[in-house]
């Protein structure tokens, strides 16, 4: 199954997690391929992650919610991508993002909108607001040039 577009925020939320340490690579990053385990931002689950990139075409899976219940490509999926180096990156962004607490904002607030306006408040004091939206930008640009099919067979990686 094809996964669709993520919704914008989760590029930011994929940035956070990573200035937050919280995307643990298993076996380390091998040529095209990476397998993590993704902490939540409250620290209470834990989502397995596999990438395959083959060219333009990748292969994933993630057991985050995102990913398998609504069909588009998680955070998770999204920061693995980033350290792959498959994504761009931006360490005064990704810093900017640390210690955002998403899932808390998420169900709080219920529209992804409000909770972006939240986190680039939040965020302003380290990276100004343009400098996250241009990056924001740049990453969906990049994903939209690929294929990124969920590939279950990946969850035994």
């Amino acid at each position: 199954m094809r996964l669709r577009q993520p919704p914008r925020i989760k590029v930011l939320e994929a940035a956070g997690a990573i200035a937050d340490g919280r995307v643990h690579l298993q076996g380390g990053l091998q040529p095209g391929m990476a397998v993590a385990r993704v902490t939540s931002s409250e620290g209470d689950r834990e989502y397995r992650v596999a990438v395959v990139v083959e060219g333009s075409r990748v292969r994933a899976y993630s057991d985050d919610n995102g990913t398998k219940f609504r069909g588009y490509v998680g955070y998770p999926i999204i920061s693995l991508l980033m350290l792959m180096g498959v994504l761009p990156r931006d360490q005064r962004v990704e810093e900017a993002l640390k210690g955002i607490d998403w899932r808390r904002l998420n169900e709080t607030y219920k529209k992804y909108a409000v909770v972006e306006g939240i986190v680039l408040k939040q965020a302003s004091s380290r990276a100004p607001p343009a400098q996250v939206e241009a990056f924001r930008d740049k990453v969906m640009g990049a994903l939209r040039t690929l294929d990124v099919e969920l590939d279950e067979s990946l969850a035994q990686a």
